[in-house]
């Protein structure tokens, strides 16, 4: 009966999520009410609640789904232990793009973020999860870039700071562009050079050595 019981509420929760996405998609954030989401999911606004703080909260665990397949590459590339980090950071990366390319889902979840996510007062929670995420994952990055310099795959004298920082705005500009017009360029085609010339901006740019 237990076991039933949480069947029920995992189910419950993503039939919310799956609900979220779709009203988020078509109206917007800031546009979009707990009880349009509610009612969509065939669910109270208890409902709701149950599962989620609020609206913020709700946002922040659509956006975590999108990182849970990608988090074991992200892992070895941050493991001073890994062979090949900047081979883990290339696929890594390469799965991303070819991901949002492919996977409605994905694409869905990510055009949310990029241009369907107004972060206004309400959102404040929300906001302050964004930077704090922001911090992290340039973070994380400058450990996969440092672990790839201890294993001579980057210069010795690369900045690993500023080519984190550099990194995660090429990625995020990509993303950006694409789902803004995706006729523009090939996304899925093109992953592995679009990646590759970014790993290429690491390691001939003189303006990322210390």
């Amino acid at each position: 009966m237990v076991r039933r019981t949480k069947e029920e509420a995992q189910q419950t929760r993503s039939q919310i999520l799956e609900a979220a996405e779709k009203a988020f998609y078509e109206r917007g954030i800031s546009r979009t009410t707990l009880a349009e989401i509610a009612g969509i999911a065939g669910v109270t606004r208890g409902a709701i609640y149950w599962h989620f703080k609020d609206k913020a909260d709700l946002i922040q665990a659509m956006l975590d789904s999108l990182h849970e397949p990608l988090d074991e590459l992200a892992r070895a590339g941050e493991s001073p232990d890994e062979a090949d980090p900047l081979g883990c950071m290339r696929q890594l990366l390469i799965t991303l793009l070819q991901r949002v390319a492919l996977d409605p889902k994905t694409r869905r979840i990510t055009e949310i973020l990029f241009h369907r996510c107004e972060l206004t007062d309400e959102m404040s929670d929300l906001r302050q999860q964004r930077q704090t995420d922001n911090v992290e994952c340039n973070g994380r990055i400058d450990q996969s870039l440092r672990n790839a310099v201890q294993r001579q795959q980057l210069p010795a004298t690369l900045d690993t700071a500023r080519a984190a920082i550099c990194l995660h705005a090429y990625i995020d500009g990509l993303l950006s562009q694409w789902l803004l017009v995706p006729e523009s360029f090939p996304l899925q085609r093109d992953a592995e050079l679009l990646v590759d010339s970014a790993l290429d901006m690491l390691r001939e740019s003189q303006a990322l050595r210390r």
